[in-house]
Protein backbone atom coordinates (compact mmCIF):
# COMPACT_ATOMS: atom_id res chain seq x y z
CA UNK A 1 0.00 0.00 0.00
CA UNK A 2 2.80 2.35 0.91
CA UNK A 3 4.54 1.59 -2.36
CA UNK A 4 1.35 2.20 -4.36
CA UNK A 5 0.74 5.45 -2.52
CA UNK A 6 4.32 6.51 -3.16
CA UNK A 7 3.98 5.71 -6.85
CA UNK A 8 0.78 7.74 -7.05
CA UNK A 9 2.54 10.64 -5.40
CA UNK A 10 5.41 10.46 -7.87
CA UNK A 11 2.98 10.21 -10.78
CA UNK A 12 1.08 13.24 -9.51
CA UNK A 13 4.28 15.20 -9.14
CA UNK A 14 5.37 14.30 -12.66
CA UNK A 15 1.97 15.30 -14.04
CA UNK A 16 2.06 18.64 -12.21
CA UNK A 17 5.58 19.26 -13.47
CA UNK A 18 4.48 18.45 -17.01
CA UNK A 19 1.50 20.82 -16.79
CA UNK A 20 3.65 23.63 -15.43
CA UNK A 21 6.24 23.05 -18.15
CA UNK A 22 3.52 23.08 -20.80
CA UNK A 23 2.17 26.34 -19.45
CA UNK A 24 5.62 27.89 -19.35
CA UNK A 25 6.27 26.69 -22.87
CA UNK A 26 2.98 28.14 -24.07
CA UNK A 27 3.82 31.46 -22.46
CA UNK A 28 7.19 31.58 -24.20
CA UNK A 29 5.71 30.35 -27.48
CA UNK A 30 3.03 33.04 -27.39
CA UNK A 31 5.49 35.91 -27.47
CA UNK A 32 7.86 34.12 -29.83
CA UNK A 33 5.06 33.55 -32.34
CA UNK A 34 4.09 37.22 -32.13
CA UNK A 35 7.68 38.29 -32.78
CA UNK A 36 7.93 35.89 -35.73
CA UNK A 37 4.48 36.94 -37.00
CA UNK A 38 3.03 33.43 -36.99
CA UNK A 39 -0.68 34.18 -37.05
CA UNK A 40 -1.78 30.56 -37.50
CA UNK A 41 0.15 29.44 -34.45
CA UNK A 42 -1.36 32.26 -32.40
CA UNK A 43 -4.84 31.23 -33.52
CA UNK A 44 -4.15 27.61 -32.55
CA UNK A 45 -3.08 28.69 -29.07
CA UNK A 46 -6.19 30.81 -28.64
CA UNK A 47 -8.43 27.98 -29.81
CA UNK A 48 -6.72 25.75 -27.25
CA UNK A 49 -7.69 28.18 -24.49
CA UNK A 50 -4.68 30.46 -24.15
CA UNK A 51 -5.57 33.87 -22.66
CA UNK A 52 -5.49 36.54 -25.39
CA UNK A 53 -4.69 39.18 -22.75
CA UNK A 54 -1.55 37.50 -21.41
CA UNK A 55 1.20 40.05 -20.74
CA UNK A 56 4.98 39.79 -20.64
CA UNK A 57 7.06 40.74 -17.55
CA UNK A 58 6.83 44.41 -18.60
CA UNK A 59 3.06 44.27 -18.68
CA UNK A 60 2.99 44.40 -22.48
CA UNK A 61 0.11 42.57 -24.12
CA UNK A 62 0.36 40.53 -27.27
CA UNK A 63 -1.66 43.18 -29.09
CA UNK A 64 0.74 45.95 -28.08
CA UNK A 65 3.76 43.88 -29.10
CA UNK A 66 2.21 42.86 -32.42
CA UNK A 67 1.70 46.53 -33.24
CA UNK A 68 5.21 47.43 -32.15
CA UNK A 69 6.78 44.61 -34.16
CA UNK A 70 4.57 45.06 -37.21
CA UNK A 71 3.23 41.51 -36.99
CA UNK A 72 0.79 41.73 -39.87
CA UNK A 73 -0.66 38.21 -39.74
CA UNK A 74 -0.98 38.15 -35.95
CA UNK A 75 -2.84 41.46 -35.63
CA UNK A 76 -6.09 40.41 -37.38
CA UNK A 77 -6.25 37.27 -35.26
CA UNK A 78 -5.91 39.21 -32.02
CA UNK A 79 -8.27 42.00 -33.04
CA UNK A 80 -10.99 39.51 -33.97
CA UNK A 81 -10.71 37.45 -30.80
CA UNK A 82 -13.54 37.82 -28.23
CA UNK A 83 -12.52 39.24 -24.88
CA UNK A 84 -9.51 41.16 -26.16
CA UNK A 85 -8.61 44.03 -23.82
CA UNK A 86 -8.27 46.76 -26.43
CA UNK A 87 -7.20 49.47 -23.98
CA UNK A 88 -4.84 47.64 -21.62
CA UNK A 89 -1.92 49.72 -20.33
CA UNK A 90 1.61 48.41 -19.93
CA UNK A 91 3.92 49.33 -17.05
CA UNK A 92 4.73 52.64 -18.79
CA UNK A 93 1.08 53.58 -19.19
CA UNK A 94 1.13 52.90 -22.93
CA UNK A 95 -1.91 51.45 -24.70
CA UNK A 96 -2.30 49.64 -28.02
CA UNK A 97 -3.94 52.76 -29.46
CA UNK A 98 -0.82 54.77 -28.63
CA UNK A 99 1.40 52.28 -30.44
CA UNK A 100 -0.97 52.13 -33.41
CA UNK A 101 -0.92 55.94 -33.53
CA UNK A 102 2.89 56.03 -33.46
CA UNK A 103 3.05 53.50 -36.29
CA UNK A 104 0.38 55.31 -38.31
CA UNK A 105 -1.91 52.25 -38.39
CA UNK A 106 -5.10 54.21 -38.96
CA UNK A 107 -7.26 51.18 -39.73
CA UNK A 108 -6.20 49.56 -36.46
CA UNK A 109 -6.77 52.84 -34.61
CA UNK A 110 -10.36 52.92 -35.84
CA UNK A 111 -10.91 49.33 -34.72
CA UNK A 112 -9.46 49.98 -31.27
CA UNK A 113 -11.53 53.14 -30.80
CA UNK A 114 -14.66 51.22 -31.78
CA UNK A 115 -13.75 48.67 -29.12
CA UNK A 116 -13.48 51.29 -26.39
CA UNK A 117 -9.87 52.48 -26.49
CA UNK A 118 -9.48 55.87 -24.81
CA UNK A 119 -8.49 58.81 -26.97
CA UNK A 120 -7.78 61.05 -23.98
CA UNK A 121 -6.05 59.91 -20.82
CA UNK A 122 -3.81 61.28 -18.09
CA UNK A 123 -0.11 61.56 -18.95
CA UNK A 124 1.06 60.66 -22.43
CA UNK A 125 -1.81 60.40 -24.89
CA UNK A 126 -2.39 58.78 -28.28
CA UNK A 127 -2.11 62.25 -29.85
CA UNK A 128 1.43 62.65 -28.46
CA UNK A 129 2.34 59.35 -30.11
CA UNK A 130 0.60 60.12 -33.40
CA UNK A 131 2.31 63.51 -33.54
CA UNK A 132 5.69 61.83 -33.05
CA UNK A 133 5.00 59.40 -35.89
CA UNK A 134 4.98 59.72 -39.68
CA UNK A 135 1.23 59.76 -40.32
CA UNK A 136 -0.70 62.99 -40.76
CA UNK A 137 -3.85 60.89 -41.12
CA UNK A 138 -3.36 59.43 -37.63
CA UNK A 139 -3.22 62.93 -36.16
CA UNK A 140 -6.29 63.98 -38.15
CA UNK A 141 -8.23 60.95 -36.93
CA UNK A 142 -7.55 61.66 -33.26
CA UNK A 143 -8.38 65.34 -33.61
CA UNK A 144 -11.64 64.43 -35.34
CA UNK A 145 -12.45 62.12 -32.41
CA UNK A 146 -11.92 64.84 -29.82
CA UNK A 147 -8.29 64.48 -28.78
CA UNK A 148 -7.11 67.24 -26.43
CA UNK A 149 -4.98 69.48 -28.63
CA UNK A 150 -2.55 70.75 -26.00
CA UNK A 151 -2.40 67.67 -23.76
CA UNK A 152 0.56 67.85 -21.38
CA UNK A 153 2.76 64.79 -20.77
CA UNK A 154 4.46 64.18 -17.40
CA UNK A 155 7.61 65.93 -18.66
CA UNK A 156 5.63 68.87 -20.01
CA UNK A 157 5.76 67.88 -23.67
CA UNK A 158 2.78 68.70 -25.87
CA UNK A 159 1.75 67.01 -29.13
CA UNK A 160 3.01 70.08 -31.01
CA UNK A 161 6.47 69.63 -29.49
CA UNK A 162 6.49 65.97 -30.52
CA UNK A 163 5.47 66.79 -34.08
CA UNK A 164 7.99 69.62 -34.32
CA UNK A 165 10.90 67.46 -33.24
CA UNK A 166 10.07 63.92 -34.31
CA UNK A 167 6.96 63.62 -36.46
CA UNK A 168 5.81 64.85 -39.83
CA UNK A 169 6.23 68.56 -40.47
CA UNK A 170 2.73 68.55 -41.93
CA UNK A 171 1.44 67.24 -38.60
CA UNK A 172 3.03 70.16 -36.76
CA UNK A 173 1.48 72.60 -39.21
CA UNK A 174 -1.91 70.92 -38.88
CA UNK A 175 -1.76 71.24 -35.09
CA UNK A 176 -0.88 74.92 -35.46
CA UNK A 177 -3.82 75.50 -37.81
CA UNK A 178 -6.13 73.79 -35.34
CA UNK A 179 -5.00 76.22 -32.64
CA UNK A 180 -2.21 74.38 -30.80
CA UNK A 181 -0.32 76.69 -28.47
CA UNK A 182 3.37 77.10 -29.38
CA UNK A 183 4.18 79.03 -26.19
CA UNK A 184 4.36 76.34 -23.46
CA UNK A 185 7.72 75.12 -22.20
CA UNK A 186 8.39 71.59 -21.02
CA UNK A 187 10.25 70.72 -17.83
CA UNK A 188 13.53 71.28 -19.66
CA UNK A 189 12.49 74.80 -20.60
CA UNK A 190 12.08 73.97 -24.29
CA UNK A 191 9.32 75.23 -26.57
CA UNK A 192 8.04 73.61 -29.76
CA UNK A 193 10.35 75.87 -31.80
CA UNK A 194 13.34 74.50 -29.89
CA UNK A 195 12.33 70.97 -30.84
CA UNK A 196 12.20 72.02 -34.49
CA UNK A 197 15.62 73.66 -34.20
CA UNK A 198 17.11 70.48 -32.74
CA UNK A 199 15.74 68.54 -35.73
CA UNK A 200 17.22 71.06 -38.22
CA UNK A 201 13.75 72.16 -39.30
CA UNK A 202 14.58 75.82 -39.68
CA UNK A 203 11.47 76.84 -41.59
CA UNK A 204 9.15 75.14 -39.12
CA UNK A 205 11.02 76.69 -36.19
CA UNK A 206 10.45 80.13 -37.70
CA UNK A 207 6.74 79.43 -38.11
CA UNK A 208 6.51 78.27 -34.49
CA UNK A 209 8.29 81.36 -33.20
CA UNK A 210 6.00 83.55 -35.27
CA UNK A 211 3.00 81.76 -33.75
CA UNK A 212 4.48 82.27 -30.28
CA UNK A 213 4.94 86.00 -30.87
CA UNK A 214 1.46 86.40 -32.35
CA UNK A 215 -0.12 84.78 -29.29
CA UNK A 216 1.50 87.15 -26.77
Amino acid sequence: MKRRSCLKGVAGLLLATHVLAARAGSYEDWFRYIELDLGREIQKMLQAGFDVNTVDPRGQSGLYLALREGSGTVLPVLLAWPGLAADAENAMGETPLMMAALKGRVEVMNTLIQRGARINKAGWTPLHYAAAGPSLEAVELLLARGAVLDAVAPNGNTPLMMAAGYGAIDSARLLLRRGADARPRNQGGRQAADFADAADRTGLAQELRAATSAAR
